[in-house]
């Protein structure tokens, strides 16, 4: 039996006197995303944020390798990604200074050709424009680049196919069904049916 990287145990979250989600309970393991689903305004981002440690939970505890991530903080958050909902990038800088920083600040970054990576998710030719030029979908694809430029296991994304067209959705369930064959797992949001062919893919109605 695979064990589980990331467990969730009895979680609850009340925003506003409003209980978001309560006794949830959860594991990931190698090579499995987690997809959740649900309304707006159902919990999924505040799901996420706790997830990576930015928010405590009401109740429960978030576990990383059978350890609370609220004391081992820096070598949990060293294994992981975010791309949140908002894309995080710099306007005025081009896509490669933007992987640039991307790496720069990461806990584990690794040594990559940035316009291989800006490649591979479909922006070959805009390696050293602005980045406010681009289109939203293509300052979608810059966003999840940055996670080719780090050593992350778990990747977080909140809605990461927001703003993608059909062949951009397509190129980035590649991204993440290689990220799982790689032993890498995911959590995200989004309400697009992920299609993969190695990854396991779990699911979650919030």
């Amino acid at each position: 039996m695979t064990q589980e990287r990331l467990a969730v145990k009895h979680l609850q979250c009340i925003r506003d006197d409003r209980v978001l989600f309560d006794d949830l309970n959860f594991g990931l393991s190698e090579g499995q995303l987690l997809q959740i689903e649900g309304h707006n305004g159902s919990g999924k981002t505040s799901l996420l944020r706790i997830l990576c440690g930015l928010t405590l939970p009401t109740e429960g505890i978030v576990y990383w390798k059978n350890q609370d991530i609220q004391d081992i903080g820096p070598s949990y958050w060293a294994t992981l990604a975010y791309v949140g909902h908002t894309n995080g990038i710099k306007a005025d800088l081009t896509p490669v200074e933007n992987l640039a920083m991307a790496q720069a600040l990461a806990a584990t970054p690794i040594s990559v050709d940035f316009d291989d990576v800006l490649d591979q998710v479909g922006l070959y030719g805009f390696e050293d424009v602005p980045t406010r030029t681009l289109s939203a979908g293509q300052q979608r694809r810059v966003a999840l680049a940055r996670l080719l430029v780090c050593k992350a296991r778990l990747w977080i994304l909140d809605e990461p196919f927001t703003a993608l067209d059909k062949a951009a959705i397509q190129m980035i369930e590649n991204l993440l069904d290689t990220h799982a064959k790689k032993g890498g797992m995911a959590v995200l949001t989004s309400h697009h049916t992920v299609n993969c062919t190695y990854a396991s893919i779990l699911k979650l109605s919030a």
